[in-house]
C-alpha cells in the first residue's frame, strides 16, 4: 500500500522542481554579491567588441592590477587579477547584447599572463576567470582555452584575457 502512495509524491517533487526557474546571470551576480564595473573605453584605435553573425568577438580586458606575476605578483593575486578581469569582460557582454542570457555558451578565450620568465603556472592564474564565469553562467561558461605567458603587457597589466562567446538567436 505505501508504494502506491510513493509514485504520486515522487511525481509531484518532481513538478514541483521542474518548475523552479533558473537563475539569470544577473541573479547570480547579484547572489555572489558581484557587481560589475562600468565600462571603460578603449585605449586605442578600436572597438570593444564586434559581433559576427551569432558570435561576439572581445578586444582584450585587463585589470586595473600592474606587474609581472612570479616577480611582482604571487599566483594568488594573478589568480584575483583574472577574475578580476572576468568581471570586466561580463560588464562588456552586458554592455553588448543588453542581457546576459542572450549568451548561449563561452567558446574561446585567451588569458595572457604578464610572468617572470621562469614562472609556468599560467593555467593556475587564468583559472580565475574561468572559474568566475562558471560561478556566473553554469554550463554555458565552460570553454575552451589557452593560456600563455608573455613578456609584458600594456601599462604592466597582470593580465589580458580575450573572449569569443555564441549568442542566442534573436527572436
Amino acid at each position: 500500500m505505501k508504494k502506491i502512495y510513493l509514485l504520486p509524491f515522487l511525481f509531484l517533487c518532481f513538478l514541483a522542481f521542474s518548475k523552479v526557474k533558473a537563475q539569470t546571470p544577473e541573479e547570480k551576480l547579484k547572489q555572489l554579491g558581484l557587481e560589475l564595473p562600468e565600462v571603460s573605453q578603449p585605449m586605442a584605435n578600436y572597438v570593444k567588441w564586434k559581433q559576427v553573425g551569432n558570435l561576439l568577438f572581445l578586444a582584450g580586458n585587463g585589470p586595473d592590477m600592474f606587474g609581472k606575476v612570479g616577480e611582482d605578483l604571487t599566483p594568488e593575486q594573478g589568480y584575483e587579477a583574472a577574475r578580476l578581469t572576468g568581471l570586466e569582460i561580463i560588464a562588456v557582454l552586458k554592455a553588448a547584447t543588453g542581457d546576459l542570457s542572450r549568451i548561449k555558451q563561452f567558446v574561446k578565450v585567451l588569458g595572457m599572463v604578464n610572468s617572470a620568465p621562469d614562472f609556468t603556472g599560467h593555467p593556475r592564474v587564468i583559472n580565475g576567470f574561468s572559474d568566475l564565469m562558471v560561478e556566473v553562467f553554469g554550463e554555458k561558461g565552460k570553454h575552451a582555452r589557452s593560456a600563455v605567458g608573455v613578456a609584458a603587457l600594456p601599462n604592466n597589466i597582470a593580465v589580458e584575457i580575450e573572449v569569443i562567446v555564441e549568442l542566442e538567436e534573436q527572436k
